[in-house]
Order: C-alpha cells, then structure tokens, then sequence
C-alpha cells in the first residue's frame, strides 16, 4: 500500500472513533397496580395492624413489566410525576412445626397475576376494580413428629395470613421499589395521611412508652416533626389510637387527632423535596468503532 493509501486510511479511522455515538436508548417499564381483591382478615391473624370485628382486607398486586412484586393494601399516593408511595401487605406463614398439612395447602392463583392485573399505562391506579376472593396458598410441610406423639389434626384453612405491613416508594421509570423506613412508625397505629412528599401520623417510640405526632418527609434521615401527644400503654388504648391527620396548604399546618384527647396542630417550615429520583439504567455502551490500522 502506498503512503498517500495508508494516510487516508489513517484518516478515516481518526473520523470514524470522533463521530458521535448515539447511546441505545433506554428499556421502558410498565409499573401497575392490578385489580383490587378480598382476602381473609382478621386481629387474631393481625393483631398489631386488624381493627376490631374487622374481616377481610381489600388487596391489589403490584406488578412491574406484568410481573408480580408485591401485594399492596389501600389508595396509593403520586409524590412526584414518576414516583408513587403504596402500603405492603405481607403474606406470613402461620404453620405450626405441629401442624398437617390440610387441604387447603396446596399452590393457587393467589400467587399469579389475576385477570384485571394486566399491565396498562405504568399508572399508579391503574387495572380494573372487583371484589374478587383469593384462595389458595403455597404447601408448607411442618416436621415430623415422633411415633410416640399425639398426631396434630389436619389445618382446615389456609397456613398463609395476610398482615399490614411497610410503605414502599415505586418508581415508574425505572420499576424501582424501596421499601420507606418511617420514624416511630407503628403498624398497628400509625395511619400515615400524605401531602406532597410529607407523611403525617402518629407514631410509637421504641420504648413503647409514648405516642408522639410524627411528619416524615420521604427518603430523609430526621423526621420534620416529632412531638409527644401523651404516653401509650400497649396493653390498654383506644382503637384506633389517632384519627387520619390533615393537611393545610397555606400555611403549611397539620392536625392530628388522638383518640379521647383534644386535637393539636402544628406548622411546618416548608422544605424542599430530598426525594432524589434516579436517571434510570445505565445505557449500553455501544461498540467502538473499528479502527483501521495501516500495513
């Protein structure tokens, strides 16, 4: 190859490697909440979360890319434009190392997606609404017991129960879900009431010994307010504990009533959102552009 040959090769790979590559664009994710259901529900299954006589708990699945993440309970709340907060509900074994397997144990669509829990827009609200019961659970085996022991008489109903659980934080671009650590929150008596990234309720110290108005703002370490309402005995209280608190806009103030006491109201110092949403995955990185190399 001749010298002015290798030259303009020599060329044309320097313009190839400098020419601007286009990143692959970004995967696309459907976040949705399905249609809501009733499952059994009661205080001797959830004793910190099930008010009294309550029976049956409405519950939606939370599906990202139509796949189940979790099972959710109650409305949820858009704090930005792509994020969403929305309560968990567990499913906790109740089997007994004593217990049989009864008929019920065995595997049913309580664990797939049901018919109105398609995938649609990534709303946070979005799927059909009903009333449909769930049944059927996953088998769980307890340990076998000696040949000199009573045998345990079979489970008549489903070794599954369904608990309250924590608030998680959903982001619809990138189907990220973060479960919120909440400060004093209670399960069983905080009723969180939310307002742009604040979430307002009253909480439990960890002692157990006091009951305090609690405004978390979503993903900060300190919450912006945290005053005592009174002393909680846990034994003996009022249910529920305190009504849903509420919101003013201007000035910013929220009420919170307890039960059998006087309401008491406090204003808030606005604050700017802490809330840090992520770009989304990473793009992938394209293959470098062939460099020609001279004979």
């Amino acid at each position: 190859m001749s010298k002015g040959a290798r030259f303009w090769v020599v060329v044309l790979a320097a313009l190839l490697a400098a020419a601007p590559v286009h990143a692959a664009p970004r995967k696309a994710h459907t976040v949705v909440l399905g249609a809501a259901r009733k499952v059994a529900y009661s205080k001797v299954d959830d004793p910190a979360g099930a008010a009294a006589g309550e029976d049956s708990l409405k519950i939606r699945a939370l599906l990202v890319d139509g796949v189940l993440k979790e099972w959710t309970t109650g409305d949820a709340h858009d704090v930005t434009d792509r994020s969403f907060v929305v309560r968990r509900v567990i499913r906790l074994n109740d089997t007994l190392p004593s217990d049989k397997p009864g008929p019920n144990d065995k595997p049913g669509p309580s664990d797939k997606p049901g018919p109105g829990d398609k995938p649609g827009t990534g709303s946070a609200s979005s799927g059909k609404t009903g009333d449909q019961p769930v049944t059927g659970d996953q088998p769980v085996t307890g340990d076998k017991t000696s040949a000199s022991a009573k045998p345990a008489p079979a489970r008549a109903a489903s070794p599954w129960v369904w608990q309250r659980g924590p608030w998680l934080l959903v982001d619809r671009a990138t189907g990220h879900i973060t479960a919120l650590k909440l400060p004093h929150y209670d399960p069983g008596v905080s009723q969180v009431s939310w307002f742009r990234d604040y979430g307002a309720y009253c909480g439990v110290t960890a002692s157990g010994k006091s009951l305090y108005a609690v405004v978390a703002q979503v993903e900060a370490r300190k919450p912006v307010l945290a005053k005592k309402l009174a002393a909680f005995d846990a034994e003996n209280h009022p249910d529920p504990v305190c009504g849903p608190a509420e919101w003013q806009r201007e000035p910013l103030r929220i009420t919170f009533h307890p039960s059998g006491k006087d309401q008491v109201s406090f204003d808030v110092v606005p604050g700017s959102a802490v809330l840090v949403e992520d770009a989304g995955e990473e793009p992938e990185t394209p293959a470098a552009a062939p460099q020609a190399k001279p004979k």
